[in-house]
């Protein structure tokens, strides 16, 4: 019994380690796994697994740790929905990066992306430049949203020829 008291109390640190680590490294981190950041990834997880289970290499101990991070997953979503503060620590809250066709660095250099990293996303959306983005949006979850000027002029249009018609 003590053991298993030791397997949730280490794993509920652990998780707590992990989401206090997550958010320290930025937002990129998440929604833009390279090669090195995945394997990183399943490195942190080996070099953790001791920490939760220790000696207890048993099924037992196996389900529990698992049991705790689901438990403690289930429990910080609850809390996040109920409490929107909550949510902004753990998770942040989406950054402009573009505004209007210009690049606002002092937002990039903050959330460490590159103008390389906005070019690349700027043509993934099917623009060219970033005179042709209306707003460029680094989102809580680390994905980047892009509204391009032709998307709202678009909108414009549509909306007039409904007033019109």
């Amino acid at each position: 019994m003590e053991n298993y008291l030791h397997i949730i109390l280490s794993t509920s640190g652990v998780y707590v380690f992990i989401i206090i680590a997550l958010r320290v490294l930025g937002k990129t981190e998440l929604a833009q796994l390279s090669i090195t950041d995945l394997i990183f990834v399943l490195l942190i997880s080996n070099a953790v697994q001791n920490a939760m289970v220790g000696s207890d290499t048993t099924l037992g101990g196996g389900i529990l740790a698992a049991s705790v991070l689901f438990v403690l997953n289930l429990i910080f979503k609850k809390l996040k929905y109920r409490f929107p503060s909550i949510k902004k620590v753990i998770e942040g809250e989406p950054v402009l990066l573009i505004h209007n066709g210009k690049l606002l660095e002092k937002n990039c250099r903050e959330n460490d992306i590159t103008k390389d990293e906005i070019l690349q996303a700027i043509r993934e959306h099917g623009s060219a430049s970033i005179e042709d983005i209306d707003s460029l949006i680094l989102e809580a979850d680390g994905n980047i949203s892009v509204v391009s000027n032709q998307y709202k002029h678009h909108s414009i249009r549509r909306l007039k020829k409904r007033k019109n018609a």
